[in-house]
């Protein structure tokens, strides 16, 4: 058939199967290149802030100084004496001359700063050296708490109705990405925002509930658990005033642990703010450390290798003894007779203690969740089930009472018809 048969009029349009074939390969290869173009322009351009170098060194910032003198350059220097007082009060650091503050200084960071004939207006930072600060102010702040888990940190910003993380560059994520931890003890992992960072670390992430989604991205960047601090602003007008309403949330079903209030006069000031907002973060997730709140989560660790009861080994070596006999009496090679696989007689029996085990079930509805209980409540052994974290659509946590270890519990819900995967301290059941 000729290219105008084909077309004919008095025939109509009918093309060959040869060129549907085509036509539909074309659109099909158009559709392919539309779908990675939009996934590429979800993950290029400028968005990224790489975090700066961590430093050990003990960093104070936002100090505020106006000191007058018979130069400029005499107003400089009492003005810097002035700040290393005033950061040295703020490490809570004992009473030193200005001579002995002086020699623990690394370096004066200057913010901002105005040089008059004989005035000095500036906002300074002052980092202390940790090895020569340390035995004043360093080991004290050691022995107060603990070095913390890894813990991602995903920065949300939150203004006129929509939420904002890595999608593009934001003065929150900046703010922490120039954060100095210096002293800390929270260990913070924090994300540049590169490539597919921004597809992965969303706010709809911080939402989820589901233990083996947050283990595959924890998992990409070496952590134990997540930190969320998110700020709210908002702008009275254009160029005005601006309140930031902070508010920190850790782990996968978003605990609350503090909020707090700022304000910044007009948008030059909101940088500043924000850096004071970290520092204000920081105090409270050292804070929460130190109370026993900011633990890894027990249901993220699943993927752990399965450690098996040892009550349960001797169960399994007896079965493969019996299987043993059972194919040598089947082959001839030993006479029928009585397996032992009871206890001696008179031993004392074993008493297990009844111990609460977080388990983590698919509920895709409201009528799953109450299944799923019943059929746990069912099995062998156990004392009780209750939910514990409910997600509707999601990935819910049952404690569940147990006469027994939690490889036992395992095989009790095995044999309810479970797929359960077991992890040190925590169960995950699906059908």
């Amino acid at each position: 058939m000729t290219l105008a048969q084909l077309f004919s009029p008095s025939l109509g349009f009918r093309p060959a199967k040869g060129w549907l074939w085509l036509v539909m390969a074309v659109a099909g290869l158009a559709m392919l290149g539309l779908g990675f173009a939009l996934v590429w322009a979800q993950i290029e351009g400028n968005r990224g802030i790489p975090p700066v170098a961590s430093s050990a060194d003990i960093d104070v910032t936002g100090i505020e100084v106006d000191v007058r003198g018979s130069s400029g350059k005499e107003a400089r220097e009492r003005a810097w004496r002035q700040a290393q007082r005033i950061a040295w009060r703020r490490l809570n650091g004992p009473a030193l001359p200005d001579e002995e503050i002086e020699s623990l200084v690394a370096a004066v960071v200057i913010e901002e700063e105005q040089i008059g004939p004989r005035r000095y207006i500036a906002k300074l930072g002052v980092i202390f050296d940790r090895v020569r600060a340390g035995s004043y102010i360093g080991g004290e702040q050691a022995t107060r708490v603990t070095q913390s888990a890894p813990m991602l940190v995903i920065p949300v910003t939150s203004s006129a109705g929509s939420q904002l993380v890595y999608e593009m560059r934001n003065p929150w994520q900046r703010a922490w990405a120039e954060f100095q931890p210096g002293q800390s003890p929270i260990n913070y992992l924090r994300p540049a925002g590169f490539g597919g960072d921004s597809l992965l670390l969303t706010y709809g992430q911080t939402g989820r509930r589901s233990r083996l989604w947050w283990r595959v991205i924890l998992d990409q960047f070496g952590a134990a658990d997540v930190l969320v601090p998110v700020a709210t602003l908002h702008y009275d007008w254009p160029g005005g005033p601006i309140r930031g309403e902070f508010t920190a949330r850790y782990g996968p079903d978003s605990d609350y642990l503090d909020s707090f209030v700022m304000d910044a006069q007009n948008p030059s000031e909101l940088p500043d703010m924000l850096d004071r907002a970290v520092g204000r973060f920081d105090e409270i997730f050292t804070r929460a450390l130190a109370q026993g709140r900011l633990r890894p989560d027990p249901t993220l660790d699943i993927v752990a290798a399965p450690e098996v009861d040892p009550a349960l080994e001797q169960l399994i070596a007896v079965g493969r003894a019996i299987e043993e006999r059972e194919a040598a009496i089947a082959a001839g090679e030993i006479v029928p007779g009585p397996v032992a696989t009871m206890p001696p007689q008179g031993a004392a029996p074993v008493q297990s203690a009844i111990t609460s085990y977080p388990v983590q079930f698919e509920t895709p509805d409201a009528r799953s969740v109450d299944a799923t209980l019943a059929s746990v409540r069912a099995a062998a052994g156990v004392r009780g089930a209750t939910t514990s974290s409910l997600a509707i659509g999601g990935t819910s946590i049952m404690m569940v009472s147990y006469a027994g270890s939690i490889g036992q519990l395992a095989a009790a819900l095995r044999a309810q018809g479970f797929n359960v995967r077991q992890g040190s301290n925590a169960l995950a059941i699906s059908r």
